[in-house]
């Protein structure tokens, strides 16, 4: 799945120690919450979205330290750009 902001994959980072979490543009965010519903992927979006340096809102998508990173990597690279 590709960030509708900065044209590159979506990436499911891993630092930190909170788990895995994605950044999502909010505009996007029914989209990949969508493909992680499909999947049974559980996930927590944070209620408040962030914007730096005055660029567009993003959401962050925590997926718990339960979550296989890899695995929702993996899926979310096998979806086609929209």
């Amino acid at each position: 799945m590709i960030d509708a902001m900065t044209r590159k994959r979506l990436h499911v980072s891993t630092d930190g120690g909170a788990g895995p979490y994605i950044m999502v543009p909010f505009p996007q965010l029914a989209d990949v919450r969508q493909v992680l519903d499909h999947h049974g992927i559980r996930y927590a979006v944070e209620e408040d979205v962030i914007s730096l340096d005055g660029a567009p809102e993003v959401a962050v998508i925590d997926l718990g330290r339960a979550a296989n990173a890899d695995a929702i990597q993996a899926i979310l690279d096998t979806v086609p750009e929209s």
